[in-house]
């Protein structure tokens, strides 16, 4: 078998520049002629191409017919099956897909070539010049045509890109005033924050040493409570104990005078004194017992308020010393809040950020063990 090739198909369909209405209808009619004519070129070689296929698409209905249903087959039914545009258009890409041997097709080249050549012997050389003359023109007046849409259409693109590039430059300006604003910004931004740092480091700086010295205060008040605390314990123990003692001394003064027979009758059954008994037998008692018995009750009563006063005293400068600690801690708890609020505002304003919840301050210290 000798080798097969394809027959050409028609040439592909050039896509023409941007022309007027008038010129793309031209321009398209041409085509239009050109294919019809490629169309006819193929119909023209008959039974070599369409032949063939038209009798492997009609097989059937040829086998099933008699001599005059193939003449009627070829003479009504075949024309009016291809009118339709799908049929025409399958049986032209089936007759260009037909398989042709190359010697044939060599032999098809030298006989058209054999078929144009005496064609042209036969025409006049006049006519033959003049459809040439005539072609060349209409090629002339192509190319001038589309001379002119192509400057056309490249004065529209120059025209599109300078307005395109003044749109560009117009907004790099925009942009370059944007951004030199957004530097001085940044700038004075920047200057702001270094303020605010260092005013912070101040700040920090100023309340570490208030908190030093509140909590060196705070210490020394403890401490001095907790020596007062101590004081008045120990005043209270010894006041019980001096009150205990007086009650035994004078348990054990009543119980002596109660013995004696001169003096048992200055004490009632209650342990009252009887004054007018006493005024009635002052002149009976001895002055040194009297004197005695005197100077020691009124010692005792003054050992007693005075370790009262000292009472008194101590639980007055306890609580005025509570008072301190108490106004010294709402102090430092307003520091510390006026602190943190001056922090957070100048971050706030440097950053520009969303406002942040203000952080729980931790409770106050414990206070002295009471």
């Amino acid at each position: 078998m000798e080798e097969g090739v394809s027959c050409p198909s028609p040439a592909p369909k050039l896509t023409p520049p941007i022309r007027r209405t008038q010129d793309i209808h031209d321009e398209r009619s041409k085509l239009v002629n050109e294919y019809a004519c490629r169309v006819l070129e193929l119909l023209g070689m008959g039974h070599r191409l369409f032949v063939p296929r038209l009798l492997a698409t009609s097989k059937e209905d040829l086998l099933q017919a008699d001599f005059e249903g193939a003449l009627k087959f070829f003479r009504v039914q075949l024309p009016k099956r291809y009118r339709a545009e799908e049929n025409a258009r399958r049986l032209m890409e089936q007759a260009c897909n037909v398989k042709v041997p190359t010697k044939k097709l060599k032999k098809y080249e030298r006989e058209y070539q054999m078929m144009r050549e005496n064609q042209l012997q036969q025409e006049d050389p006049l006519d033959r010049y003049k459809r040439e003359n005539r072609r060349l023109q209409e090629a002339s007046m192509r190319l001038e045509q589309e001379n002119d849409d192509l400057a056309h259409e490249l004065v529209t693109s120059k025209i599109a890109l300078r307005n395109d590039l003044d749109q560009a430059e117009d907004k790099a300006d925009v942009l370059n005033k944007e951004l030199l604003l957004t530097k001085q910004k940044l700038v004075e931004t920047e200057e702001e924050k270094r303020k605010q740092e260092e005013e912070t480091a101040q700040l920090k700086e100023m309340f570490r040493k208030q908190l030093e010295k509140a909590e060196s205060e705070i210490k020394k008040t403890s401490a001095i409570i907790a020596e007062y605390k101590q004081i008045c314990s120990q005043l209270s123990s010894r006041l019980e104990r001096q009150q205990v003692a007086s009650k035994e001394e004078l348990e054990v003064v009543k119980g002596k005078v109660m013995t004696c027979k001169h003096c048992s009758e200055i004490f009632s059954k209650e342990g009252t004194l009887k004054v007018p008994a006493v005024k009635e037998r002052s002149g009976e008692d001895t002055d040194d017992e009297k004197d005695a018995l005197k100077k020691q009750l009124r010692e005792m009563e003054l050992d007693l308020a005075q370790t009262k006063l000292q009472l008194v005293e101590a639980k007055c400068k306890i609580q005025e010393l509570e008072h301190q600690r108490g106004a010294l801690m709402s102090e430092i708890q307003t520091a510390k809040n006026s602190w943190f609020s001056k922090t957070l505002n100048s971050i706030k304003t440097a950053t520009g950020t969303q406002p942040l919840q203000q952080p729980q301050l931790s409770s106050s210290p414990k206070e002295g063990s009471t």
